[in-house]
């Protein structure tokens, strides 16, 4: 039997890298995926490319922001496909560099209500539906946050993600008796479109190959090859199905090795 066959698993922050790969994996593994980002054009592109004829998709271009663009998501999944089993949380604000001292904490704050509140938004639109029949919820961290990284400074987003991580322990107290499951995938570097573009600029900035710049990313870990966004992909869907089903409140490192906990 499929992983999440019958199951319908919403996701936010889909584009091209890891919030692709996981409704390419959800629809893979025998569900239905409903797609929300800020862009429609993405969500388009992206459905029509893991499900042609459109049965097991559906997107709106959602704002996790706008607590109203979060609740008209969850109701695309209920009027389209009956129920929701699963969110993942994809959408975030990772662009934003630099530490205290040259902190802009008006810009904090925007990252803040992206990466933390943005997805209690998201979750809570999701809580009637399924508190029905429980059902998981997984959150995507990072390495960041429990870890700080030599090569780029993101004080913003590894406080905003940590903050996130922190706030899984206290649901997954509260969502337990309805039988929802609350867990957080942390990946570190992660061979994507991002990861692809800083080895790339690196490279050229430095005039050095980028199989170079790899090598630095990959001298650290104890696996010879960095995860990829179909990696992490891969443990968010174990999280949202059954198979995880007596896992909960836990981190899941993803990040072949680099750090271990």
């Amino acid at each position: 039997m499929s992983l999440l066959a019958g199951k319908t698993v919403v996701v936010s922050g889909v584009g091209a890298g890891l919030g692709h790969q996981v409704a390419a994996a959800v629809v893979r593994d025998g569900g239905n995926a409903v797609l929300g980002a800020r862009t429609e054009a993405n969500l388009a592109k992206s459905a029509g490319e893991i499900d042609p004829d459109g049965a097991h998709t559906a997107y709106r271009s959602t704002d996790i922001t706008d607590e109203g663009q979060c609740e008209a998501l969850a109701g695309l999944a209920r009027e389209r496909f009956g129920r929701i089993d699963a969110v993942v949380h994809v959408a975030a604000w990772d662009s934003y560099f630099g530490g205290l001292e040259d902190a802009d904490f008006a810009t904090w704050q925007s990252v803040i209500d992206v990466n933390l509140l943005g997805t209690l938004r998201m979750t809570r639109a999701c809580l009637p539906a399924l508190k029905e029949r429980g059902g998981s919820v997984v959150f995507i961290g990072t390495q960041s946050s429990v870890a700080a990284p030599t090569q780029v400074a993101q004080a913003a987003y590894a406080a905003s993600k940590g903050a996130l991580t922190s706030a899984m322990y206290s649901l997954a107290r509260e969502l337990g008796p309805h039988r929802v499951r609350v867990n957080t995938v942390l990946p570190g570097w992660m061979w994507g479109p991002p990861v692809q573009a800083y080895v790339q600029f690196t490279a050229q900035t430095e005039g050095v190959p980028e199989a170079e710049v790899l090598g630095r990313l990959t001298g650290r870990m104890a696996l010879p090859d960095l995860a990829t966004d179909a990696d992490v992909a891969d443990a968010a869907v174990f999280l949202a199905s059954d198979r995880a089903r007596a896992i909960t409140g836990q981190s899941l490192l993803v990040n072949a090795g680099e750090l271990m906990r």
